[in-house]
């Protein structure tokens, strides 16, 4: 499978949740928790951010969702000081996309998907 394929049918996995990630972003932004909301997407167990969606292949969840920030990825030292600059130029409105950091067999990469319009819409 081409990565634009998996990039798609993650897309279509977490089409579900899309209000939900919506949702949780708006809160991080709302409370000035942070300007940059990131859902961590993973199917192993990662120390970042708080649990928003658990995988469970009984149930037909493939992925494990968590809310985290910049700031966070930061502090972790995921994202290194001097590349926060890079990071900001290229984050997308949080109103109208989501920041997707996944960590897949494919390695670890962000993404930007389009929120759900009548999420969006609501701001």
């Amino acid at each position: 499978m081409e990565k634009q394929e998996k990039y798609g049918k993650l897309e279509q996995d977490l089409q579900q949740y899309k209000s939900l990630l919506g949702k949780a972003a708006d809160t991080i932004l709302d409370q000035d928790v942070s300007s940059y909301p990131i859902f961590v997407v993973h199917q192993l167990s990662v120390d970042l951010g708080l649990p928003l969606v658990q995988r469970d292949e009984d149930s037909g969840v493939k992925w494990s969702v968590n809310a985290t920030t910049l700031e966070e990825l930061v502090t972790k030292q995921v994202i290194a000081n001097e590349r926060v600059d890079d990071f900001t130029k290229v984050y997308k409105d949080p109103r109208s996309f989501l920041c997707l950091f996944v960590l897949s067999d494919l390695g670890a990469q962000f993404i930007f998907i389009p929120r759900d319009d009548d999420s969006a819409s609501d701001h």
